[in-house]
């Protein structure tokens, strides 16, 4: 039996020694009830998660509160960032009975907050904003109460299909814009920094209510003026949330890492972007775009009222 490799993309890659993790990093690990509980739950309804197929550093922990991000469209992505380390090559045909299978399993972990990602499919003509529609609405119709964000991808050529999706009832759209435009060619070869920023811009028109998110990995050969740069660009963009976070490198093969931020540089940034007029910015090592993303929702909905009331005061 021949097994094809994961990122088929990466085999002749040059090699690149994965840097020593310093104490800030380590994640915590846990085997609690709640943890095997929404394993079991995933496993049950055969779903996808984007803690599983990216590696998260997070995933005992988020797990343990019962919180999980879908992953829907399958497990192999169109796209080969050269950061990520969800597998790629030519996906199977959409799931259609996903919906049905996520909003159940959302009823039974009881969530509060659910995020819907997905690999990039650029072989589906809408780029699959027919299919986050669907999940979108089967799981509202089920779960009513439950707060929805999804983290697309950027429809790159799609036209404009991923209208389909604000035609649904959801809460948060996030769309990672994840390094500098300078990295574009070598992190994010497939994709467009300034298409990013046009679909979050556009989002922002057509949904005034709905909030927007991105988010960036450092450590990656970016430096602090670009970083700035990039939150200037997407505060004109009307984002509202910034999430910001290590870039931890995969595999050897993967997109070497430059240097570990420390956690004062983080906190650094973080005061830096909260002075550009972000509604929220999250911003540790471990931050990742989903991490602690039912509390970071709850502190949207208080800084947007706190926001309005101040401005209607003036």
């Amino acid at each position: 039996m021949i097994i094809k490799p994961r990122h088929p993309e990466k085999v002749n890659k040059p090699v690149n020694p994965i840097k020593k993790k310093p104490d800030w990093i380590r994640s915590k690990l846990t085997n609690s009830k709640e943890f095997f509980l929404t394993k079991t739950i995933v496993n049950q309804n055969n779903l996808v998660t984007v803690c599983q197929e990216a590696n998260c550093p997070n995933i005992t922990e988020c797990w343990s509160k019962r919180h999980a991000t879908f992953m829907i469209m399958g497990d192999t992505c169109t796209r080969a960032c050269a950061f990520c380390d969800v597998k790629t090559g030519k996906p199977e045909n959409l799931d259609p009975f996903e919906a049905y299978k996520i909003s159940n399993a959302v009823h039974k972990l009881n969530l509060k907050h659910v995020v819907i990602t997905s690999v990039d499919r650029d072989d589906l003509e809408d780029g699959g904003s027919n299919h986050f529609f669907d999940v979108i609405t089967a799981i509202r119709k089920k779960n009513p109460q439950t707060s929805i964000e999804v983290l697309t991808p950027d429809f790159l050529r799609k036209g404009e299909s991923y209208k389909k999706i604000l035609e649904a009832d959801l809460d948060v759209f996030n769309h990672n814009i994840e390094t500098v435009p300078r990295l574009y060619l070598k992190v994010r070869p497939g994709a467009r920094y300034f298409g990013s920023l046009e679909l979050l811009k556009n989002v922002k028109k057509i949904n005034k209510k709905v909030f927007t998110k991105s988010g960036l990995m450092v450590g990656l050969g970016e430096n602090k003026d670009e970083l700035i740069q990039v939150m200037d660009d997407l505060r004109s963009a009307h984002v509202d949330f910034l999430t910001i976070g290590q870039y931890l490198q995969p595999s050897v093969k993967h997109h070497p890492l430059e240097r570990y931020y420390h956690p004062d540089e983080f906190k650094d940034l973080e005061n830096i972007a909260k002075s550009k007029g972000f509604l929220l910015v999250s911003s540790s090592p471990l931050t990742r775009s989903s991490y602690h993303a039912d509390e970071d929702f709850a502190k949207l909905q208080k800084n947007r009222l706190e926001k309005y009331n101040a401005q209607s005061i003036s």
